[in-house]
């Protein structure tokens, strides 16, 4: 099926998002100041450009592992069933963990996750998405720390996709649908 034509509208640039960053890594230090080691926990796919800024800027020892949860596939509308496609490598019982997400939406994903990690007792959970999109919520979630509040907009790049695609850009932009010629 062939794609409907798009553009993208910046909605956030890069230097935002890395002072953004910068700023949120200090909060994140201060929370797990008395922590051994901190799991930060990436949510694949979205997350990935994120994670890897964010533990860039948090000056406190950290391992780095991967869940994989999906709820959209190519959709531009979550399908509310959230599927684990890969789980964490290591046990994170008694263990300081930060969950990493690009998006909250709807809050099903994160709701889910969330249920699932501290099913495994994790000595402290807390959660971090780039951008958090209230209008949408339909699960009772919050991140404890949220980048940016955005509008109802379908949104790509830093990390963040549509139909595996936009990825790549170094900013988040609103896509836009055009007429085709």
């Amino acid at each position: 099926m062939p794609q409907r034509p798009y553009v993208i509208d910046q909605m956030i640039s890069a230097k935002a998002i890395a002072a953004r960053i910068e700023a949120l890594s200090h909060e994140i230090e201060v929370e797990f100041s008395d922590t051994d080691k901190l799991v930060v926990v990436g949510l694949l796919r979205g997350s990935f450009v994120f994670i890897a800024d964010l533990v860039r800027e948090i000056d406190l020892p950290v391992e780095v592992d991967f869940l994989e949860a999906s709820s959209y596939g190519n959709a531009m509308e979550s399908s509310r069933e959230v599927r684990i496609l890969k789980d964490l490598r290591s046990p994170i019982e008694g263990r300081d963990v930060l969950v990493v997400e690009d998006i909250v939406d709807t809050g099903h994903t994160l709701h889910h996750v969330t249920g699932l990690l501290r099913s495994r007792n994790p000595r402290r959970l807390k959660t971090i998405a780039l951008l958090d999109k209230p209008s949408r919520r339909e699960a009772p979630f919050r991140a404890d720390w949220i980048g940016f509040e955005i509008p109802d907009e379908f949104v790509v790049g830093y990390g963040i996709d549509f139909a595996q695609r936009n990825r790549n850009l170094p900013f988040i932009g609103k896509v836009r649908f055009t007429e085709a010629e």
